[in-house]
């Protein structure tokens, strides 16, 4: 049995403007099966999952808990999965993951809750298994099944090759499973290689499925399950099978369904919402020209007909129009004035700086926020080093210490030269630096696999990342006044898990922008950040600008996304392109060779991408460079692309 619905999914979609609401709507159906239950004198039966993704869900719930009184007395748990072998206190345990996000946070009884044993012996484990499958049975089965889903469209731990029918069971886990958990252990090498998870058919015993997903990461594997095949490589597509599934989506990770990346394909777009405004034009067009690998300008009429682009020539005219309107439009994105240039009569200055708030202010004084020590240079290092050569007032901010990704043999090596130092210096204080040796040795020769370092530890490798930071802006042009360390303190957890944003982050980052008062702020839009780092820093930043939205100064303020360290903006959303020529990318390079300690190997590279960071962004620039060329428009070494945010 299939789903098939008249938009090619093969499963019902629900997309929600934010994550925040699509986890409200599902919280929101887990609340209504309690009391509903708990009216009838019954248990409610939930399936719940780990990870990032469900978190909002399980805040959402206490919240309904604690402010309206929702109570968990009559539910029963079944968590889907856990690494093997695991103790329940360990930090990555999925028991202790539910505790701190739900369990100790609500009125259910411990004993109702189940999460499978890491801790069990190996001969032991096809009995707990059974047990397992059992227990649910016994209960008449699971009423709502939460699932995430994993880029390998792993539901639980089924990695591809999972068949429909398996059961709870202990699995080997895949490698891009084991990389992407690599950052909650401080390392692949200390990844558990097993783990025992429900199987699919288990999971399609559930009377009803919710499978959220959130993020640009996400949205090429959210296709394949909504709209490919059946089929075991993709565990996830298996929920196309059932009554009641849907998959609850927000606006990045359904991206590439067909309904919103090409509609057309689909029929008049107006049956989807949509209509043919500039943005859906230029998509549509650029999206024409990359499938036939033909310039914009040289499109024809019989190329729109031919790909579903009928609609658009009776909307808008012939090709030749369309072609010139958007070819001028991709045109005006190009600009070597990121910060805009002194006014000149002689001549009128095409480009995306143009028409802007401030246009006419020089030089600009312009804030670039780097999540971590490395983004400004990684991510819009010659578009930073540019800055700073025409004359700008350029302040960079790093809102994190970035301590955690430092390496414990760096970390060493700088005690080492500390400690060489003060022989050298010995009215510095020998004895304080030898102590402080002893310390961290000691810690080092007793430390667990991700475990979080000592407060000292973190402090040594903060400072590491403070100094490669302060080295990289200089070299790209900043003054030395101009560097500045916010350390939010939502990151100083010495994990890889961190907090909330609380208001102390906005209140840093509010005290910075009115110390400023900038005309250009640069901010990372790159948020498939896997560790959500960059997330979180958005969202400081966003909230800050939205209070002081009155704020003079805010009148003529632009605020510009970048990325670059995961992904890169397409072509059709590209407001801003700065190119860059063969010297500008080779000054980049030493920029981001300036952090040492996270050259030749990075501690958390991110999942299933071997480049460093400098080769991913040299990368990215280049090719975003040739999407240009093949579209028309001028041959350039490379591009960065920026797009404007314009919330307030």
């Amino acid at each position: 049995m299939s789903n098939q619905q008249p938009n090619g999914e093969k499963i019902p979609v629900s997309v929600y403007p934010t994550s925040t609401a699509a986890s409200a709507a599902v919280a929101a159906e887990i609340a209504s099966l309690l009391r509903e239950r708990a009216a009838a004198g019954k248990k409610a039966i939930l399936g719940l999952a780990t990870g990032s993704t469900p978190t909002a869900v399980y805040e959402e719930l206490v919240r309904l808990h604690k402010a309206e009184g929702l109570s968990f007395k009559n539910a029963v748990t079944f968590n889907l999965d856990e690494y093997w072998p695991m103790l329940p206190d360990d930090l990555q345990s999925y028991r202790r993951f539910m505790r701190e996000y739900l369990f100790d946070r609500i009125d259910i009884d411990p004993s109702n809750t189940h999460v499978p044993d890491g801790t069990i012996p190996r001969s032991d484990v096809s009995a707990f298994c059974d047990r397992y499958e059992r227990s649910i049975r016994d209960l008449g089965g699971i009423d709502i099944q939460i699932l995430g889903v994993g880029r390998t469209g792993h539901i639980g731990f089924n990695e591809p090759g999972s068949s429909r029918e398996s059961r709870t069971r202990l699995i080997t886990l895949d490698k891009v499973t084991r990389m992407d958990a690599a950052s909650d252990f401080f390392g692949e090498w200390n990844v558990p290689r097993t783990a025992i998870t429900m199987g699919v058919g288990t999971i399609l015993d559930a009377k009803r499925i919710f499978l959220l997903a959130f993020g640009e990461h996400k949205a090429g594997i959210v296709k394949r399950a909504v709209e490919g095949e059946i089929t075991n490589a993709v565990a996830a597509s298996f929920l196309q099978q059932h009554p009641s599934a849907c998959f609850v989506l927000d606006p990045a990770s359904a991206a590439e369904l067909t309904r919103f990346k090409t509609p057309w394909l689909l029929g008049p777009i107006e049956e989807f919402g949509k209509q043919w405004d500039d943005t859906m034009i230029k998509r549509a067009v650029i999206w024409l020209a990359r499938t036939l690998d033909k310039p914009i300008l040289k499109l024809t009429d019989e190329d729109y007909n031919e790909h579903g682009l009928q609609d658009l020539l009776t909307a808008r005219g012939g090709a030749y129009d369309i072609n010139i309107g958007v070819f001028r439009a991709l045109q005006r994105t190009i600009t070597g004035w990121p910060g805009g240039k002194p006014r000149d009569a002689s001549r009128s200055e095409l480009g995306a700086t143009r028409g802007l708030p401030g246009e006419d202010e020089f030089p600009k004084r312009v804030v670039v926020f780097s999540p971590h020590p490395d983004d400004d240079v990684i991510s819009m290092g010659g578009t930073f080093i540019r800055l700073c050569d025409q004359g700008h007032e350029v302040h960079v901010a790093y809102q994190t210490s970035g301590n955690i990704a430092v390496w414990d043999e760096s970390a060493l090596r700088h005690v080492d030269f500390v400690r060489e130092f003060a022989a050298a210096f010995p009215q510095l204080g020998r004895e304080f630096t030898e102590k402080l040796e002893s310390n961290i040795e000691s810690f080092l020769s007793r430390k667990h696999p991700g475990e979080p370092d000592s407060a000292e530890l973190q402090k040594i490798k903060g400072l590491i990342r403070r100094t490669e930071a302060r080295a990289g802006a200089r070299y790209s042009g900043v003054k030395l006044a101009n560097i500045h360390f916010l350390d939010l303190p939502f990151y100083e957890t010495g994990r890889v898990k961190k907090k909330p944003i609380g208001e102390d982050d906005i209140r840093i980052t509010i005290e910075l922008l009115e110390r400023v008062r900038p005309h250009q702020i640069y901010a990372a839009g790159d948020l498939s950040d896997p560790h959500g780092t960059h997330r979180v820093c958005l969202a400081a930043i966003l909230e800050s600008l939205r209070r002081l939205a009155d704020r003079p100064w805010m009148k003529n303020c632009v605020v510009w996304l970048y990325r670059g360290a995961w992904q890169e903006w397409g072509a059709e959303e590209i407001e801003m392109a700065v190119p860059l020529s063969p010297e500008e990318v080779r000054r980049k390079r030493i920029a981001i060779f300036k952090h040492e300690s996270q050259k030749d190997s990075a501690l958390f590279p991110g999942p299933n991408d071997p480049r460093e960071f400098w080769q991913r962004a040299e990368d990215r620039n280049r090719n975003t460079a040739r999407i240009y060329d093949k579209l028309g428009l001028a041959e350039y070494e490379a591009i960065e692309g920026f797009v404007r945010w314009v919330g307030c």
